[in-house]
């Protein structure tokens, strides 16, 4: 290494950002060069299967996909990196097969709304974006194994996303099936369905009973479209006309428009591509028992899925209107307190709900009608059919996330018709109102204001009658309701002349009201989900292609395996369509409908139909696809005929023997990445997805792991001052400048004018990123490594303070110079034996920070180092052995400067294959105290005893003595022994 630009130095060997940067630059050079951290796999094209039995047990330590942002890396994305690193790099000191990759998960919108700006392809956008985030993560150290980098817009990549969406679409969930590990329901083949409903082992279901053979092609084809795991349905989505685009919720305020633009957003229902992801929804929470997750992040899946026991009951209802008019419907509910139906006093229809229209009569209000109902008074309230549909208008613009949020005004409004209690027998009015959702539940609830918040303020608000029928005790059936009671108790007030639930507690009344409700025909005991199924469709460009098309009778037909990838072409334009505003019956026109030689094909499908026209799905899978498989793709990149070999699939992700840790006695490892990190905003959606097709791929037999991600850690965030102006908006704090008064506080000003200093999540959005190349630059990658790792508990979040990382600087250069000689650069370290105080500290250091690195519990383990450094700084000759041990430990922190160490202490072949320390537990010898000798009550001697010594033994360390010896020439009458601190004895 040149050092010509130091020879006029004092110090030309001085451990300085220049110089780390010179060191951590060559060491990066060479570990590309050979390789260092490429993992070997037993089997496919990259197979070593001699090198793979050499090595120790494997592990698989993995980051989330990071998306590449036009902004690049700021300091808050390397923490969760640098932590999976340093447990890789420690772990491979282990002597472990080690595979560590990252990729990038390159769909999406960011970069589809650059090409509506400017008109350039995403693509360009989104390399160039990879580029510059490759060049930071390289330059931060981190020990990928790069052959098996890829994002998801490779074709080689997303023809295998494409694939296996296929393999899913094919597929069917047999509850029925009996699976591995005993339990009931699974997914199967489809052609398994058509083979059982050919032989007539399964009835297709017609509505006229006819048989699998009787249908025609067209029929089938519906009948098992009512069975794929993948299937079209009119789903409700956020239709933005002002963008001529479909929104996510996270792209919809609760103002209930668009993000950008401040569009008005409209519901509306589109055939969309669904994935039946409620088949799996008790497995994905029963499951969740036998993953080593956080408790909160277990929590948070379990919510999603919102697993409740009750019941479902029909409240009949008369037609209101249309052809129809006067027949009976029923409107179905479902609820988790069936003991309470006695006290609905009125029902809540969503504004979706189908049946809505049908309930609104012609004409006027009926009678009965309250004025409060109406949403007006008696001189202009307007008929029905206006009110309801002017609310329903309005409700379209409003987010779920408004809907239904706790403590906003109950709106609504009476659709005119009245449902029947069936337990009561008394007419309750209907309502429409957007705090009930279509997505939840049967998308209508029965209303008991007496014992729910949200329906005892609608009550209040609109004047319906509230029914107690559930007090504390029996004594308080006639008490007087000013508030829901929710608190459990017993039933009171519910009896009929067929069933009474009086004096019986909530289980019992449960129990009772089921049994009954079952056997009058009008409903039944049932587990509800809230999850619903996943809407898998973007009407976007930047997204992988559907591999389906459809014929002339709108059926869908799988894209031939020999066709994949289907690769999106070229449009003349990425600008969405855009619309009036405010119409909302508009309908979004996807981008890959504009080129009409793309969506139109002819396809031999070899089924003996010949060539045929079809045409091909428009709409584009969400970037959740990609993300949702990556991990097994690290696996085996390389693999041109399969998604992942099988024996690379059974090595890396395949179960261990011994039970996951913290799980139920009995519990059957799952199998999955060892260790996963990554942000708690993602561990919901992508943890469940995730989960949903690995389960699948495990049904159909193609992986052997039944969880894709056995550990997972939920990294915290890093945080920073962030600075707004008096319009609350946030200010680049770069520019912000400080001023300190008399009185020593500060005041914060940004161009002139002051502003408001706070904490939050450091990133783009609040302005107040910090750049990793700003790091490296000022301390070089090292000591922005050992920073970010002493900063606190990973888990937690932390300030980003850019003074404090002088400290870890230091500790950087004490360590440098306790090995170099600054001026010479001339090792300094002797082979001396340290004394027992060092020998001791060095091999508690070792036990310790071997369980910090364990437990990923970074800034304990260094915070061990730096003590232990600070003892040998105190040393005029550093011992060679401490010296050794703390740059071993320190390797998987900060990589560069320890091999560069290494190698000057003159050992070949790099740090990052070398042994761990490990502590000998003889030489920890505890601390000494000091035990006190008296002889006849006067103190005569003084001895250092470890502080476990026992009676006995410390006896028979004091009689020996010279000094007592000397005392007691006559011999010992009696010694009283108080271990480990005081010695008394009495001479004969």
């Amino acid at each position: 290494m040149s050092m010509s630009d130091s020879t006029h130095d004092e110090t030309p060997f001085r451990y300085t950002p220049a110089l780390a940067q010179q060191v951590e630059l060559a060491w990066q050079d060479r570990w590309e060069q050979e390789q260092t951290f490429a993992a070997p796999n037993p089997a496919g094209p990259w197979a070593e299967p001699d090198k793979v039995a050499q090595l120790g047990r494997k592990l698989v330590v993995l980051d989330m996909f990071p998306y590449p942002s036009g902004a690049g890396l700021h300091v808050g994305h390397p923490l969760g990196y640098i932590a999976s690193d340093v447990y890789s790099r420690y772990h491979r000191m282990l002597g472990k097969n080690v595979l560590h990759a990252l990729g990038y998960d390159a769909f999406g919108l960011p970069a589809e709304q650059y090409a509506v700006q400017t008109g350039q392809h995403p693509r360009k956008t989104t390399e160039e974006n990879m580029v510059t985030m490759r060049r930071q993560l390289r330059r931060l150290g981190l020990g990928f194994d790069d052959r098996r980098t890829f994002a998801t817009i490779d074709e080689d990549y997303y023809r295998w996303t494409q694939w296996i969406f296929l393999k899913i679409w094919d597929s069917w969930y047999d509850v029925d099936a009996v699976r591995d590990d005993g339990g009931r329901g699974r997914a199967r083949p489809i052609a398994e369905l058509v083979a059982e409903l050919e032989s007539g082992q399964r009835s297709p279901g017609t509505p006229d009973g006819r048989s699998w053979a009787e249908l025609s092609s067209v029929e089938r084809a519906r009948v098992l479209e009512r069975h794929r795991l993948v299937y079209r349905s009119e789903a409700p989505v956020n239709w933005c006309p002002g963008l001529g685009t479909v929104l996510s919720n996270e792209e919809v305020t609760n103002d209930g428009r668009s993000e950008r633009g401040n569009y008005p957003v409209f519901k509306r229902n589109l055939a969309q591509w669904m994935m039946r992801i409620t088949a799996y929804a008790d497995r994905l929470a029963d499951d969740l028992d036998g993953v080593d997750w956080p408790e909160n992040v277990k929590r948070l899946q379990r919510n999603w899925i919102g697993r409740s026991q009750g019941a479902r009951i029909t409240f009949p209802v008369t037609v209101a209107t249309g052809e129809r008019a006067g027949e009976q419907e029923g409107i179905e509910v479902f609820t988790t307190r069936p003991d309470t139906v006695f006290g609905a006093t009125f029902m809540v229809l969503a504004p979706e709900h189908p049946l809505v229209d049908a309930l609104v009569p012609d004409g006027g209000w009926p009678e009965g009608t309250h004025d409060a109902w109406t949403g007006a008074d008696n001189a202009t309230r307007s008929t029905p059919k206006d009110a309801v549909a002017a609310y329903r208008r309005a409700a379209s613009r409003k987010s779920d996330v408004e809907r239904q949020t706790e403590g906003k005004d109950k709106t609504g409004v009476f659709t005119g018709s009245f449902a029947t209690n069936p337990l009561t027998g008394e007419a309750i009015p209907v309502f429409v109102a957007d705090y009930v959702l279509m997505g939840y539940g049967t998308g209508a609830i029965m209303a008991v204001p007496a014992h729910d918040e949200r329906d005892f303020d609608y009550a209040t608000a609109f004047s319906i009658p509230v029914r107690r029928v559930v007090a504390p005790t029996a004594e308080g059936a006639g008490d007087p309701v000013t508030e829901a009671f929710t608190a459990s108790g017993v039933a009171v007030n519910s009896a009929n002349d067929e069933v009474s639930l009086d004096g019986l507690t909530v289980d019992e009344a449960k129990e009772r009201i089921i049994a009954w409700l079952d056997g009058a025909g009008i409903g039944h005991g049932t587990v509800n989900y809230r999850l619903r199924d996943w809407l898998f469709s973007r009407q976007r460009y930047w997204g992988e292609p559907f591999p389906v098309m459809f014929d002339d009778d709108g059926i869908a037909h799988a894209v031939p395996e020999s066709q994949l990838p289907l690769t999106l072409p070229d449009v003349p334009d990425y600008s969405p369509k855009t619309f009036d505003p405010d119409d909302a019956t508009s309908s979004p026109e996807p981008p890959l409908s504009r080129v009409p030689e793309w969506v139109n094909v002819e396809v031999d499908l070899g089924d003996g139909r010949g060539v045929r026209h079809f045409r091909r799905e428009t709409n584009t899978m969400p970037n959740w696809a990609g993300s949702c498989w990556y991990y097994l793709r690290y696996l085996d990149p390389a693999n041109h005929d399969a998604f992942v070999d099988p024996e690379n699939e059974r090595y890396w992700l395949g179960r261990h023997e011994d039970a996951v840790a913290g799980a139920p006695a009995g519990t059957v490892d799952p199998g999955g990445v060892d260790l996963y990190i990554g942000g708690v905003e993602h561990a919901v959606l992508h943890l469940l997805y995730a989960r949903f097709w690995h389960k699948v791929l495990h049904d159909l037999g193609l992986v052997s792991s039944e969880e894709p991600f056995r550990t997972y850690f939920s990294q915290g965030y890093i945080q920073a001052h962030a600075y707004t102006d008096a319009r609350g908006q946030y200010v680049p704090a770069a520019e912000v400048e400080e001023q300190v008064g008399d009185d020593a506080a500060s005041t914060y000003t940004w161009q002139g004018d002051p502003v408001t200093r706070e904490y939050g999540k450091i990133g783009k959005s609040l302005k107040n990123s910090v750049s990793p190349d700003e790091m490296y630059d000022a301390y070089g990658a090292d000591t922005f490594r050992v920073y970010e790792m002493s900063m606190g508990p990973l888990e937690l979040s932390k300030p980003w303070e850019i003074r404090a990382v002088v400290g870890s600087q230091r500790f950087l250069q004490r360590l440098w110079r306790n090995v170099v000689d600054e001026r010479t650069g001339e090792v300094r370290v002797a082979d001396e034996t340290p004394d027992q105080a060092l020998t001791t500290q060095l091999h508690q250091t070792i036990a310790g920070v071997r369980e910090d690195y364990e437990g990923l519990r970074f800034n304990t383990a260094l915070a061990k180092l730096i003590e232990l450094n600070n003892a040998v700084t105190k040393l005029d000759v550093p011992p060679r052995e401490v010296v050794e041990a703390l740059v071993l430990m320190l390797a998987p922190v900060a990589p560069h400067v320890a091999e560069e160490m290494w190698q000057r202490l003159g050992h070949e072949g790099g740090i990052s294959r070398a042994a761990f320390p490990v502590s000998d537990p003889s030489r920890i010898v505890l601390e000494q105290v000091t035990c006190v000798v008296q002889i006849k009550g006067k103190v005569r001697d003084r001895v250092e005893v470890a502080p476990d010594i026992g009676e006995d033994e410390l006896r028979e360390l004091v009689l020996a003595r010279e000094k007592v010896v000397a005392a007691t020439p006559d011999g010992v009458r009696t010694v009283i022994v108080r271990a480990p601190r005081l010695v008394n004895v009495v001479p004969a």
